[in-house]
């Protein structure tokens, strides 16, 4: 089995901010397979996949960004998931808005969701896919930034990043990490540049 988790903020305030676009790959990934999230054995809504020789199951952690290791702790305890079978989605604000950057594993590289799921795992070797949100304006706070609603110039941009990283999840269970990684890590060349680049 494979688990793919998705970082964000539970409720109404948190939806279409930077920091829950783990959220909306997830979203993206459920609704492709027809499925549904429901209660799970731990604080998170999930969903589970089943195709042909593999099942995936899909995680929302409910604990907020800054206590997520406790419930991807508990459902790799509970469904017994090897770390290499893990994989984390989440925003990544030191890539450009649009980017994907896979990694087999490694820091949390200040994002505090990869902190507190390295330290209740134990372990940094799970696989990770950033979708980059840029850092916005450097005289506005970091934390601002993340937490606020998408601008309409950059929506379209984050929905498509939202779908490629689907794509690249979809990679990543049907042929690895390191598939995923040779294939999504480059830039498309068709990719739309971020506002401020233009």
């Amino acid at each position: 089995m494979k688990l793919i988790v998705g970082l964000g903020n539970p409720g109404p305030r948190y939806r279409d901010t930077r920091h829950n676009v783990g959220f909306e790959v997830l979203d993206e990934y459920a609704s492709r397979a027809r499925a549904e999230f429901g209660s799970a054995p731990a604080d998170a809504l999930v969903a589970k996949v089943r195709e042909p020789g593999r099942e995936v199951l899909l995680a929302k952690p409910l604990t907020f960004m800054n206590l997520s290791g406790r419930a991807v702790g508990e459902l790799v305890r509970y469904y017994r998931i090897d770390v290499a079978d893990l994989l984390v989605v989440t925003d990544d604000v030191n890539l450009p808005a649009g980017r994907l950057r896979l990694r087999r594993g490694g820091s949390a590289g200040g994002h505090n969701g990869l902190k507190s799921i390295i330290e209740c795992l134990g372990s940094d070797a799970f696989p990770r896919l950033r979708v980059g949100v840029g850092r916005g304006d450097p005289r506005r706070d970091l934390a601002d930034h993340v937490l606020a609603r998408v601008a309409p110039d950059e929506r379209e941009m984050l929905h498509e990043a939202a779908r490629r990283a689907a794509d690249a999840c979809e990679t990543f269970v049907a042929e690895g990490i390191d598939a995923a990684m040779n294939h999504f890590n480059r830039e498309p060349e068709d990719a739309p540049r971020p506002p401020e680049a233009l």
